[in-house]
Formats: C-alpha cells, sequence, structure tokens
C-alpha cells in the first residue's frame, strides 16, 4: 500500500471531524448535534449525490459498459450476503446471520459520499452512472437476507410477507430519496439545474464534515456494547468488507477500465448498511439484535473503510 495516500487520507478534514467526534465522546463533552439536523444533513447527502449523479447520466450515452455494471453492483448485492450468511450462522443465531449478511451486502450511502470525496483529492473521476448502481444495490441484499431468513429460521411466525418486506426496502426513505434525485437530475433541464449547483456542489463537503462528526459521537455510544459480542464479529466486520473490497476491485477490471469506476464499485462491495437494512430488518427479523449489527457496520466496518480501506483498493486497482 502506498503509505503518502494512506497519510494524505487520515488527514482529510472530513475524516478528521469523525476522529473529533469519537474523542467528544470519550472526553464526556456536551457536543451534540441535534437529530432532526443529522436527518436533514443525512438526507441532503443523499439528494445532492444523487443529483449530481442524474446530471452525469444524463450527459453519457446509454451503452452496454453501464448495462454490465448496473447487472454487475446486483450481482455483488446478490452474492455476498449469500455467502456471509452461512459463515456467520456457524456462530450466530439465524437472526443475527441474515440481519448482517443482509446488512453486508447492501451499501453505505455515506462511505460511498466519502469515496467520491477522496477520488475527488485524487484526481479521479467517475462516471454518474455509478450512483444508479449503488441505489440498486441496496434492495438485493435486504431481499436476499429476508429469503435465507424465512428458508432457515423455522421457529420464526412469518407475519409479514416478503412481498411487503420488498416494497418497504425499495420505498425506505435513503433508497426512495437517492433513486429519487437520481431521476430528477436526469431529467431536470441543465440551465435550471444550473441554479441549485450552488446547493448540491459548494457546500457538500461542509454537511459531510458535520455529518461525520455526529458519526463519530454516535460510533463511539455503541462500540462500547458491541466489544461484549467477542471477536469474532470483530474480525468478521474488518476481514469481510477487506476481502470484498479486494475481490471486486480487480473482478471490477472485466466491467469497466475506469480507475475511479472501479475504486467506487470495491467501496460498495466494502460497505455496510446502516440504515436501509435496519430499518428493514424491524420488520424481517425482529429476534436479531441491532446492538450486534449496527455496531458492526457503523463502528468498525465504517471506520476502516474511510481510513485503511479506501487507500488499499486504490492502491490494488493501480496494480491491476
Amino acid at each position: 500500500m502506498d503509505f503518502h495516500l494512506l497519510l494524505t487520507n487520515l488527514t482529510n478534514p472530513t475524516l478528521l471531524f469523525f476522529v473529533l467526534g469519537i474523542a467528544a465522546f470519550y472526553l464526556k463533552s456536551d457536543l451534540e448535534i441535534p437529530p432532526t439536523s443529522t436527518k436533514f444533513i443525512s438526507l441532503y447527502l443523499l439528494f445532492a449525490i444523487g443529483f449530481k449523479g442524474g446530471q452525469e447520466l444524463a450527459h453519457s450515452e446509454f451503452t452496454s459498459e453501464i448495462a454490465m455494471s448496473l447487472l454487475f453492483g446486483m450481482l455483488i448485492a446478490s452474492i455476498i450476503p449469500l455467502y456471509t450468511f452461512f459463515v456467520l450462522k456457524r456462530k450466530l443465531s439465524v437472526a443475527d446471520a441474515g440481519a448482517i449478511a443482509a446488512a453486508y451486502g447492501s451499501v453505505s450511502a455515506v462511505t460511498f459520499v466519502a469515496a467520491t470525496t477522496f477520488l475527488e483529492i485524487e484526481g479521479q473521476a467517475f462516471d454518474g452512472h455509478m450512483v444508479a448502481v449503488m441505489a440498486l444495490m441496496e434492495s438485493p441484499a435486504i431481499i436476499v437476507g429476508v429469503i435465507l431468513l424465512m428458508k432457515y429460521d423455522k421457529e420464526n411466525e412469518k407475519t409479514t410477507s416478503l412481498k411487503n418486506i420488498i416494497h418497504h426496502s425499495l420505498t425506505n426513505g435513503s433508497v426512495l430519496m437517492i433513486v429519487g434525485s437520481l431521476l430528477i437530475g436526469l431529467v431536470a433541464d441543465e440551465k435550471q439545474a444550473e441554479g441549485i449547483r450552488p446547493f448540491t456542489t459548494d457546500i457538500f463537503k461542509g454537511f459531510l464534515a458535520i455529518f461525520l462528526l455526529d458519526m463519530g459521537m454516535v460510533t463511539a455510544k455503541r462500540f462500547s456494547a458491541f466489544r461484549k459480542q467477542g471477536w469474532f464479529v470483530s474480525l468478521f466486520a474488518i476481514l469481510i468488507p477487506a476481502i470484498n473490497g479486494c475481490v471486486v476491485a480487480i473482478l471490477s477490471g472485466y466491467v469497466t477500465q475506469s480507475v475511479g469506476d472501479r475504486f467506487l464499485f470495491a467501496i460498495l462491495a466494502a460497505s455496510a448498511s446502516y440504515i436501509a437494512v435496519p430499518a428493514a430488518m424491524r420488520l424481517a427479523a425482529p429476534k436479531a439484535d441491532p446492538g450486534l449489527y449496527i455496531p458492526m457496520a457503523i463502528g468498525v466496518t465504517f471506520p476502516f473503510n474511510i481510513t485503511v480501506g479506501m487507500p488499499l483498493y486504490f492502491t490494488l486497482i493501480q496494480n491491476f
């Protein structure tokens, strides 16, 4: 790995605000971001990245590479929960294994946003259709996770149909915002879209920094409870994302030659959902412990990806 690249990433202002959030918790500071503000910022980030992606997609001709990218993304999101479920089931309950598998098969929009900032620092472009890839990768993992739960959790009385779970995963607020913004950006008049460019571009990094500050505080709060679960889940939350990211970083070369797009494929494969999946799993797996799969995603995998993971995948792509 290029250690200069790692150092540059570690001194990224947005990442340092994440560290500040962790420090604030352990220093017992009264610093806090109001929940309503956090929700607004998270919706803003999804809106901005979706709208910009739609605008980029509008300027691109639909090609076989774009079609392959969309299919490749959905394939990744379907395969990861399949194999991780059986790894997890050896040590955890079926409900916990299904929820965690769905989380790691799905994606983190915030990690994706941080990855686009990383690419900007490195001077690497990426195509707008990668936002569509991210949006499409949310639901397949949830659907696969639910199917596995229905097949292997014999004791669980299914009070919610698979149809309702699929509907919930597709209409989840984060999914709807990113897909809706993408479609609006796709059909919006280019001259009219210029009017909101300062809102979608100029203040983007500032809002991301504040959001990561809050994420740092949330991570620190949940990590103390997560440590009680033992080494298995901790190692899983680091090794599985690293393996997924590295494998996809290499395989993505068969889909596209764009360094930026390959990097985003890797980070999507390595990330874990802590927004859409927990919302769906509250219905599909009520016996699953949110105090396990949410801290795994936000307390271990997210920090790993934005510190070590991104330079690792980027270096791997440059060498393959």
